[in-house]
């Protein structure tokens, strides 16, 4: 993997993207030529994201707002395999992130990097991340800069630039049924970083001590389709001298009358592991999400449970696969936090117009603790709203278009780290084959 220094993001030229990418695909046909399957089975996609975030706090605190708007261009190339028992592949991303709005007094969205000292986004930054790969039968070893979307550490996917880690993975479909993962990761790249870092343990409210760093995380688990409608999973992850956490989950869908009953029951048990140099980590966190799906209505109802001394820990830059899954203000996750949630999704396809979706969701957490703050019985909630749709024909087909909107209140102490605000996320996409 190259990078380039944060400092060097700052004062290069938008154009630098054009012969990187040049570079990049110049280097793939030249080393592979002669590899059959390799370039036969290989292709390329430009994404490019305009994202536009607003964060309007409400309470007193100095800071008004966090408000930017930036431009992300993403190319992704993926080569196939060699042929043989034991196939080779490369495959190649190149991001930049372009600022199109920002000022000191309203940078820290995360969708662009600031400077410690003065709070100062750059004008663009960019990275060239690269991964080798091998595969035998339907196991897949992927080196390099790789992706994990697991229960215990999902990569980020709500701002610009994707979030990815350092390390090798290891995934396997040998066995009917039965997807195992395992893997080996030494460092973390922030969505709005350049550059790889050692992973912390998130902690806002200053749950833990976010100062302290991991050498590696090691994990294995994977998913079991029972049948078509059950599948069960089970994960163990050790973030070395940190946590360990222990992830069970089944996942279930019923006929029932017009429409289908779906089930989502997870878990997650959470300890201190080696040196525990973030500190005590003691908990239990236990959901339920039941949802009813007919026509183009969803209709969920979900329940979460957090039990032990601290909150329930996760990789910093992170999100757990969970009820606070994709919430925008607040990860309720704090400690002894009881979380009701009600979710109504539609999908206008089903009265003749593909492609448009709203979402209405509503998260209310209470009984929560705040050690560091020495409170107790704290609450918070999120009412929640969006609207997407997918261009599906014209010169502008399959532009995305989405709008996200969040209201926020608590009854934290006025140091801690989420606060009253209303939140405004608008996103347009489009991802294009290039070849």
């Amino acid at each position: 993997m190259a990078n380039l220094s944060r400092g060097a993001c700052a004062s290069a030229p938008v154009t630098r993207l054009a012969p990187l990418l040049a570079s990049l695909g110049l280097s793939l046909y030249s080393v592979t030529a002669s590899a059959q399957g390799f370039l036969d089975d290989s292709h390329g996609t430009l994404t490019l994201r305009n994202y536009y975030m607003d964060r309007d706090y409400k309470d007193n605190g100095a800071k008004t707002a966090a408000r930017e708007w930036a431009q992300g261009v993403i190319m992704n190339v993926e080569s196939g395999y060699t042929t043989g028992t034991v196939g080779f592949g490369l495959d190649a991303r190149g991001l930049m992130g372009i600022k199109l709005d920002s000022s000191p007094d309203r940078s820290g969205t995360e969708l662009l990097p600031v400077s410690s000292r003065d709070r100062r986004a750059p004008d663009e930054y960019s990275r060239l991340a690269l991964t080798g790969k091998l595969r035998v039968g339907q196991t897949t070893v992927k080196t390099g800069d790789v992706s994990i979307f697991l229960p215990f550490a999902f990569a980020s996917p709500s701002r610009l630039l994707p979030q990815t880690f350092r390390g090798t993975t290891l995934s396997s479909k040998d066995f009917d049924g039965l997807t195992f993962n395992t893997g080996y990761i030494d460092r973390i790249n922030r969505r709005d970083s350049t550059d790889y870092q050692p992973m912390s343990i998130a902690s806002p409210n200053r749950r833990f001590n976010g100062a302290a760093t991991s050498s590696h995380l090691v994990y294995a688990g994977g998913d079991y389709q029972v049948d078509k409608a059950l599948s069960l999973r089970a994960y163990h992850a050790e973030v070395k001298d940190l946590y360990r956490q222990d992830t069970l989950a089944l996942l279930h869908d019923l006929p029932l009358g017009s429409g289908v009953l779906t089930t989502d029951l997870r878990s997650f048990f959470s300890a201190e592991d080696g040196a525990a140099k973030a500190g005590k980590v003691d908990n239990r966190n236990v959901s339920a999400l039941f949802g009813y799906r007919w026509g183009g209505h969803r209709v969920s109802l979900g329940y979460m449970h957090a039990s032990g001394d601290t909150a329930t820990p996760y990789v910093s830059g992170t999100e757990l696969m969970g009820l606070s899954e994709m919430t925008m203000s607040s990860d309720f996750l704090n400690a002894r936090e009881r979380t009701w949630q009600a979710i109504h999704d539609y999908d206008f396809a089903a009265v003749g117009v593909p492609g448009l979706r709203t979402r209405l969701r509503y998260v209310r957490g209470d009984h929560i603790e705040l050690a560091a703050f020495e409170a107790e019985d704290r609450k918070e909630r999120e009412f929640q709203m969006e609207l997407g749709y997918v261009i599906q024909s014209g010169p502008l087909k399959n532009v995305g278009l989405l709008a996200r909107k969040s209201i926020y209140r608590n009854d934290f102490p006025a140091a801690a780290a989420f606060r009253d605000e209303n939140q405004t996320r608008f996103l347009v996409t489009y991802s294009m084959p290039i070849w």
